[in-house]
């Protein structure tokens, strides 16, 4: 058994230096004397990763919540119920006509109850439809599926065909549909053709909203009254951005969708973004030219716009894939030029400093 030899360095035009074959087995050749011979490494070598051990699942719990307020929902149907059936034997006792009135009302209510419930649930299903048509967008644009792209497009046509101003939108693209065109293509082509219009509508609502929460907040005596406009406007807007993009969202399709939204904020830390923006307009020497009402009016404003992009593009049935995504900066800037323009006559009022 040969030692080992010491490390030592060689230059690789060195004649000494031969590079040796790939190893094969078997006896192997000596080299002469006075030669030096390079073995390299295969280059195929077996290189695993440590595998992570995986994490175990929660163990699940029994939900005592659900069976909470499922059994105390229960039970304050059980007392309305009883309550009314009450109320109606105790009308027929009285009078015959009072109780025949009291049933034809209970029996009113009911129906009403009914048509409340088929409603939110036509609102969720439409809401759920529409997301899951986003998630299908998407997945086409990443993969590029013609067939996918097709169905795509036409269930998009079938839920706005009830929107006037996307019917030139909607011929072009059933032309378009007998082309040979990719499925990414296709997408763009829907996503130009539909959401323009709509994209520009949403815009407007979102700016027009913004303004009348500014003018609101600013003239306004009381912080409750501002806190209460604002969550109203804002809770109507949502709804008319969702019903524009083919929603028409309930009362659960409104939590649902402030719950979508909400999210979406935190995910994309758009109020963060919004907060640098809003220090940037009201920093520069805009806070110094309006009254501190007005600069508040500004501020409820903007932080209304961003919520309103938000709500603009978690309700949108299409990413944003073909067409740039509004910025707060566009509305912000129509906001700030007529809050100005309403702070110059307080300007020219006498004593006004």
């Amino acid at each position: 058994m040969t030692a080992p030899r010491k490390p030592a360095t060689f230059r690789l035009d060195d004649p000494h230096v031969v590079l040796a074959p790939p190893p094969q087995e078997g006896p192997k050749p000596r080299a002469p004397r006075g030669v030096v011979r390079v073995m390299p490494e295969p280059e195929g070598a077996d290189l695993t990763l440590p595998q992570q051990a995986p994490v175990p699942a929660a163990r699940r719990r029994f939900p005592w919540g659900t069976v909470f307020w499922s059994a105390l929902g229960g039970l304050v149907l059980l007392g309305l119920g009883l309550g009314a059936a009450n109320l109606i034997q105790d009308l027929y006792a009285r009078v015959q006509w009072l109780g025949a009135l009291g049933a034809a009302l209970a029996a009113l209510a009911v129906l009403a109850f009914l048509v409340i419930c088929c409603r939110e649930v036509i609102g969720l299903v439409r809401l759920a439809s529409l997301e899951k048509l986003r998630e299908r967008a998407e997945a086409t644009l990443a993969d590029d599926d013609r067939d996918n792209a097709r169905a795509i497009v036409r269930e998009l046509t079938a839920k706005l065909s009830a929107t006037p101003q996307l019917a030139r939108g909607r011929g072009d693209l059933e032309t378009h549909l007998g082309e040979i065109i990719d499925g990414r293509d296709l997408i763009h082509l829907a996503e130009r053709a539909l959401m323009t219009p709509l994209d520009r509508e949403a815009s407007h609502l979102i700016a027009r909203t913004a303004t009348r929460v500014s003018i609101v907040t600013a003239v306004s005596p009381r912080a409750a009254i501002d806190m209460a406009f604002v969550l109203f406007a804002a809770l109507g807007l949502i709804r008319r951005l969702a019903s524009l993009y083919g929603g028409r969202p309930g009362v659960l399709g409104m939590i649902r969708l402030v719950r979508h939204i909400i999210s979406h904020l935190t995910v994309t830390g758009g109020l963060a973004a919004g907060d640098s923006l809003i220090q940037q307009m009201l920093g520069h020497g805009v806070a110094a030219k309006l009254s501190a009402r007005l600069g508040e009016g500004v501020l409820n404003g903007l932080l209304t716009a961003r919520l309103g992009l938000a709500a603009m593009d978690v309700a949108r049935p299409l990413p944003f894939a073909a067409l740039p995504k509004p910025a707060l900066s566009d509305i912000a800037g129509d906001l700030m030029r007529r809050r100005s323009d309403e702070a110059e006559p307080e300007k020219s009022l006498p004593g006004a400093g």
